[in-house]
């Protein structure tokens, strides 16, 4: 080997050693990095993944109830056809009114064609949106799902289920729309949530946050009731902290203290008359509180 051969691999030696020390020095700085990312920054990242997760499921729900809603449809469809069918064979000599069954045939037939619009008519959608523009702090009206959602933290006092002035105006005009010709197929069903912080003060009417969710479902329902929507419309529901729409912080999340109206189709149809005289208010059955700590949170 000659000078010239050694002094030329001599210099790729260096170039390579060169060009690899730099990676090698970042690969190690990344590593440290990694292994130095801070809690709260960890502790973020998995609620916004908890969050997406709670986002998907919500999803899900919306789409089961696009779904029951459609084979309600084609079900009330299928039933309006079969009864044009028959009636039409008996048009003549008949006293029947063809034409007002056509138009409701033709009704159901833009309702399983336009299965993107809202589950209630559009002038029952009209008032309800008109509503909740009236307390816009206090009110949520959804559309897509029929629901009017009210904020815990606006419509009863913290811990209670005491009602506040203006969630006692908002129901005192939610009833007569509830009563209208538009909402009368529809029955109410209330459903009461918390967040996660649990009860810290010892309470025989509502010691855990289920108790909380659904005797709050009550008041509201007691109210709507006292303001002359029959009791026989009412479903009464709470899930505590266990369906919450954003990931729970260390002091739970307003968000998640909320109670939410649905006027849905009846779950069980009823042939009994619909009694337009106030229920008395429901009562719950006390149950004996957990041993608990003094303190209590805002619920």
């Amino acid at each position: 080997m000659n000078a010239m051969d050694a002094s030329y691999r001599h210099s790729r030696t260096s170039s390579r050693f060169a060009l690899s020390a730099p990676l090698v020095a970042c690969a190690v700085a990344l590593g440290a990095l990694t292994a130095c990312v801070p809690q709260d920054k960890y502790n973020d990242l998995e609620l916004a993944y908890r969050s997406q997760q709670q986002q998907l499921l919500r999803t899900q729900g919306d789409l089961d109830t696009c779904r029951a809603n459609e084979s309600r449809l084609r079900s009330q469809l299928a039933q309006a056809a079969g009864d044009l069918a028959s009636l039409d064979a008996l048009r003549k000599g008949q006293n029947v009114d063809v034409d007002k069954l056509l138009a409701d045939y033709e009704d159901l037939l833009k309702k399983v064609g336009n299965m993107s619009g809202g589950p209630l008519p559009d002038e029952l959608n009209k008032a309800l949106l008109a509503l909740a523009a009236m307390y816009p702090d206090l009110l949520q009206f959804d559309e897509r799902r029929g629901m009017i959602r009210f904020a815990a933290d606006f419509t009863f006092d913290p811990g209670s289920i005491g009602l506040k002035p203006s969630a006692i105006a908002a129901l005192k005009a939610l009833a007569p729309i509830l009563n209208s010709s538009e909402a009368a197929p529809f029955e109410v069903v209330v459903v009461g949530h918390t967040d996660n912080v649990p009860i810290r003060k010892s309470a025989a009417q509502h010691p855990t946050n289920m108790h909380l969710s659904a005797h709050r479902a009550i008041a509201v329902r007691d109210a709507l009731s006292k303001d002359g929507v029959a009791a026989t419309r009412f479903l009464i529901a709470g899930y505590g902290e266990y369906r919450p729409i954003v990931a729970n912080g260390p002091n739970g999340a307003a968000q998640n203290r909320r109670v939410d109206v649905y006027l849905m189709p009846y779950f069980v149809p009823t042939t009994m008359a619909v009694d337009s005289t106030p229920a008395a208010p429901a009562t719950s059955v006390p149950v004996a509180a957990p041993k608990v700590v003094d303190d209590e949170p805002t619920k």
